[in-house]
């Protein structure tokens, strides 16, 4: 498909009674597996894309051509469309988050993240002012290109649990352009539902990174459009794999029942014929 008819296909499914879930590969395999699973759309992860690259998230070490080249790596494995977590613009001016806008729609995504948090291990987040600002400028760019921007409010994930203020940044970023809202981290079910009260455009929630849990029926009836799982399926991963070596360090090798069969793991797989040298 093209990258027209992706979009169109992402940017209806927010638009349906029932949320939908788009979970997060973070290479090519994981997305062939998701794929298949029968999810209609898919997202990074740039927590998965750090782990895999053997650095800490969250800490601003994954360059930009790192990420756009490990989202280009997920594009190419699947038909679907692809959103990406796109962290915080890599860079404080809006000029910055406007060009990696440009640069998300040019290898193959259709949709894309800005966050408020300032980066870095210090934390925090933007002033209001210039966090709408950045969001106004990523719309901007966003316009024509077949591509649905996501404006997060991180407050919750960085030690700042203002319900009112969290839908005050919200409310600015969607009267900055953005075209979905997400606000990581909310507390309960009540707060996901006054968030989404507040708002017209469609809301994200995660899922699967830490309790209280919630099923997509409760979820859409307190009016979220989309569902998301961040790098939670990276950890399951990672934690069996830490479950299987510990085993070993016993002198046990009992962790198959833990494991794909392998043919129907290549079944889930593509002949892709390349230069070998």
């Amino acid at each position: 498909m093209t990258r027209e008819e992706k979009f169109s296909i992402f940017h209806q499914l927010h638009k349906q009674e029932m949320a939908f879930v788009m979970p997060n590969p973070w290479n090519a395999g994981t997305t062939r597996l998701m794929a298949q699973a029968g999810f209609e759309a898919l997202a990074t992860t740039s927590a998965g894309c750090a782990v895999s690259a053997g650095l800490r998230d969250g800490a601003a070490a994954v360059t930009r051509k790192m990420l756009l080249d490990n989202a280009a790596e997920i594009v190419g494995a699947t038909e679907l469309p692809v959103s990406a977590d796109l962290e915080d613009g890599f860079g404080v001016s809006p000029e910055i988050c406007a060009e990696t806008i440009v640069a998300a729609a040019e290898v193959g995504l259709v949709g894309g993240s800005i966050e408020d948090a300032t980066g870095g291990p210090d934390g925090g987040v933007h002033d209001i002012e210039l966090a709408a600002d950045r969001v106004r400028a990523a719309a901007e760019a966003a316009q024509g290109r077949h591509f649905l921007l996501t404006a997060r409010a991180e407050n919750y994930l960085w030690g700042q649990p203002d319900l009112a203020d969290t839908i005050a940044r919200l409310q600015a970023f969607e009267a900055a352009g953005a075209d979905v809202l997400y606000a990581p981290g909310l507390p309960d079910l009540a707060a996901i539902r006054t968030v989404c009260s507040e708002l017209s455009k469609p809301v994200n929630v995660v899922m699967g990174l830490r309790p209280p849990f919630y099923t997509v029926e409760e979820l859409s009836a307190a009016g979220v459009a989309r569902v998301s799982v961040g790098g939670s399926l990276m950890r399951v991963a990672y934690g069996a794999v830490q479950s299987a070596l510990d085993g070993i360090l016993e002198g046990r090798f009992d962790y198959d029942s833990m494991a794909m069969p392998g043919g129907t793991l290549m079944d889930m797989m593509r002949d892709a014929p390349r230069e070998r040298t």
